[in-house]
């Protein structure tokens, strides 16, 4: 039997509550978080005056591999995104490395973001800023958004639809200011990096756009996934794409010399607003955070809800909660797991198995639109199909691999590491199911 023919567990009853709004917020949510408060410094280092234009070229390139994901989440109406995708196309081991490494990704992300977060409110509030402000701040945080994720999907797509608008609003302001003050002087030239550099510059920026794809989980609780999936993811990429490129040209205009600010987005608001501009700043950045956060606990348990369901992970994880319909059992353990890295700090490894992690799992779903193609060449059920034949998904999964050679040694042994241990895992759960199997044949129904 062919991967894409895997039997699947039955649908439980679950609340269709994730339109294309809430998509597009979850995806803007994804992509849109804490980098772009330090981005503008990083990247007119790297391509002075060029560098609004250099956010067209990446948002070029990524698209290849969003319209990857846009025909994979036209053809399922499952949870799961790129584990349910690489299961279907490469069967249950690389299935669930891809979604073991993406959990951890996630995991890493929420404990990155969270002491993020809790450094901006610091600034706001300094007695934030102390051991037991950021502890209390992190975990009543945690906690409240937890507390929206298992009460209901509605709850908890409201939240993120509501960070995601105030996300934008101060930088939006932050934009239409910038555009209607005199430049303060002209930036730096135009330059091109070295191609050591040159990597580096690729890294950092298709990592700035990475972050839709946790949209393409929660797909049990979308309204017709089929459509509006495709339509959320590419219009993020446009949106996302057009939010980073103003951002940088206001940066720029409004301080020439933004690369050496270690707070760009905050230098630059206080030159154009004065101190209610880093003020604004700064509560766009908690607000921001918050808002990848809560993004991160509504899609990640759901993708353990999946390898549960799937009898990959215990099954105590695939419960629905009876009344609210959440898999509330896993979105409880991914929060007390984010919870406690938060507060310990020791997740070096995990982040740095993440970003190569990440690519992981873009070159493994660009390489499961061919894969599919081939064992449902005539499947009824896909909405969208990339145009271009196999040059969308080749390009997509080239350029995986070209960026996974430049990642460094340290993010190569973490992911090594991350990969062994789901291996463990998997033959793990494999024997378990076996023994469970045999004891069954033995005893025979009950």
């Amino acid at each position: 039997m062919s991967a894409s023919m895997t039997p699947s567990p039955p649908l439980a009853r679950r609340t269709r509550a994730i339109g294309l709004g809430g998509l597009l917020a979850l995806a803007l949510n994804g992509v849109i978080g804490s980098a772009i408060f330090a981005l503008p410094a990083q990247v007119a280092g790297l391509f002075g005056a060029a560098a609004p234009v250099s956010y067209f070229g990446v948002a070029l390139v990524t698209l290849a591999i969003v319209l990857c994901f846009a025909e994979l989440g036209s053809r399922f109406e499952r949870d799961g995104g790129p584990y349910l995708y690489a299961r279907e196309a490469f069967g249950p081991f690389i299935g669930f490395q891809t979604g073991w490494v993406f959990a951890l990704s996630r995991l890493a992300s929420v404990a990155a973001i969270s002491h993020a977060s809790a450094a901006y409110a610091g600034h706001l509030l300094p007695w934030l800023a102390t051991p037991l402000g950021r502890g209390l701040y992190i975990s009543l945080t945690l906690l409240a958004l937890t507390g929206l994720n298992v009460l209901g999907v509605r709850q908890g797509a409201l939240a993120v639809v509501l960070l995601a608008i105030g996300k934008l609003l101060p930088l939006g302001l932050f934009v239409a200011v910038g555009l209607c003050s005199a430049p303060a002087a002209q930036p730096s030239p135009a330059v091109l990096p070295s191609p050591s550099g040159a990597v580096d510059a690729a890294l950092l920026l298709v990592f700035a756009f990475g972050g839709f794809e946790t949209a393409s989980i929660p797909t049990e609780e979308m309204v017709s996934p089929r459509r509006h999936l495709p339509v959320a993811l590419v219009a993020s990429l446009l949106l996302t794409t057009g939010v980073y490129a103003s951002i940088q040209f206001v940066a720029q205009r409004a301080v020439p010399d933004i690369a050496r600010s270690p707070a760009p987005l905050a230098t630059a608001a206080e030159a154009l607003l004065g101190a209610p501009g880093a003020l604004l700043i700064g509560l766009g950045a908690v607000i921001s955070t918050l808002g990848t956060t809560s993004g991160n606990l509504l899609v990640a348990p759901r993708l353990l809800h999946a390898l549960a369901s799937h009898g990959q992970l215990p099954a105590v994880l695939a419960r629905l909660h009876p009344r609210f319909h959440t898999p509330h059992v896993a979105v409880a353990l991914f929060a007390a797991c984010a919870w406690a890295l938060s507060l310990s700090s020791n997740f070096g490894a995990l982040a740095a198995a993440s970003s190569v992690g990440r690519l992981m799992v873009f070159g493994t779903s660009c390489a499961a639109v061919l894969a599919l193609r081939r064992e449902s060449a005539s499947d009824a059920r896909r909405v969208f199909t990339v145009p271009g034949g196999a040059a969308v998904p080749v390009l997509g999964t080239s350029l995986c691999l070209l960026l996974l050679a430049g990642c460094s040694r340290t993010q190569l042994l973490a992911t090594a590491t991350v990969v062994g241990t789901g291996a463990l895992l998997h033959a793990v759960a494999r024997a378990m199911a076996a023994r469970s199997a045999a004891r069954q044949v033995r005893t025979g129904p009950q």
